[in-house]
């Protein structure tokens, strides 16, 4: 089974948005606290997300204290977002759910249509407790998430990396690897596992936080993204088309439900309990 250590902890206030990787961060039921709490949508109230819009891996959302944000980007001043009463929520859906959300203000709505290059809005999450349950087929009563994918958190090890490095170095698109772990947008990175290790997990305790394994992570075209440049390649869905497809998708990394609350931080041990 193999143990191991947290090496790094990720956390996207902003869907799609480039993050931040803080020491420690609270462990809610819903996800780490702060992590996509806020999302895109568009004119129709489609979550938008870098499968449409790659360059949105440029922007960066920094975590205020209270819940707010600081947007930066290329050639946009930054702008400070306060989080939105609560007073009326607008519908959207992201992929096949639908939620309710809380919009920002209309600079908030500007700036991030100026980055975008279209008509977008900013939506606030404001109870994730009860907005969007977990998809029913791999959920518990009760379990909810915010705007990520689908799951509370995603953990990726870096063996895993490794071995996916070497096999598009082999057989794949060598001159697009090696790939960083910031294509696969993580939330908790461990290191110190043999590869593919997470494929037989179903609890696991990070420091005092368990966890249940919920199902692995089928990965879209936005892994395909470079995090850096928003240029898109063919690396790494082509190599783990080859190598990791599972139930029609193609899997790197695990969703994650947190079983309790708790404080996770990097260097903390990393159990395998099931």
């Amino acid at each position: 089974m193999g143990h191991g250590e947290l090496l790094s902890i990720h956390v996207h206030p902003v869907k799609a948005f480039r993050g931040q990787s803080p020491r420690r961060a609270v462990v809610e039921p819903w996800g780490l606290a702060g992590d996509r709490r806020w999302a895109l949508i568009d004119d129709g109230g489609k979550v938008v997300t870098q499968r449409q819009r790659p360059h949105l891996a440029l922007a960066a959302a920094e975590l205020l204290p209270g819940g707010g944000l600081r947007l930066s980007a290329p050639g946009l001043e930054p702008l400070t977002v306060a989080v939105p009463d609560p007073v009326g929520t607008v519908s959207m859906e992201i992929f096949r759910d639908k939620v309710e959300g809380v919009l920002a203000d209309d600079d908030a709505h500007a700036w991030c249509s100026a980055h975008v290059g279209a008509d977008v809005r900013l939506v606030h999450m404001d109870d994730p407790a009860v907005r969007r349950p977990v998809d029913p087929e791999y959920a518990r009563p009760g379990e909810t998430v915010a705007f990520a994918d689908g799951y509370p958190l995603l953990v990726t090890t870096t063996a895993s990396l490794d071995a996916l490095n070497s096999l598009i170095a082999r057989d794949g698109h060598a001159a697009e690897g090696p790939l960083p772990m910031n294509r696969f947008r993580p939330n908790l990175v461990v290191a110190g596992t043999t590869p593919w290790a997470e494929d037989g997990w179903s609890r696991i305790a990070v420091g005092e936080v368990e966890f249940r394994v919920a199902k692995p992570c089928g990965r879209c075209v936005v892994t395909t993204t470079d995090q850096g440049t928003a240029a898109r390649g063919k690396e790494p869905l082509y190599t783990l088309g080859r190598h990791r497809r599972l139930g029609g998708k193609l899997v790197f990394g695990q969703n994650l439900v947190p079983l309790r609350r708790g404080t996770v931080e990097a260097g903390d041990p990393v159990r395998v309990i099931a």
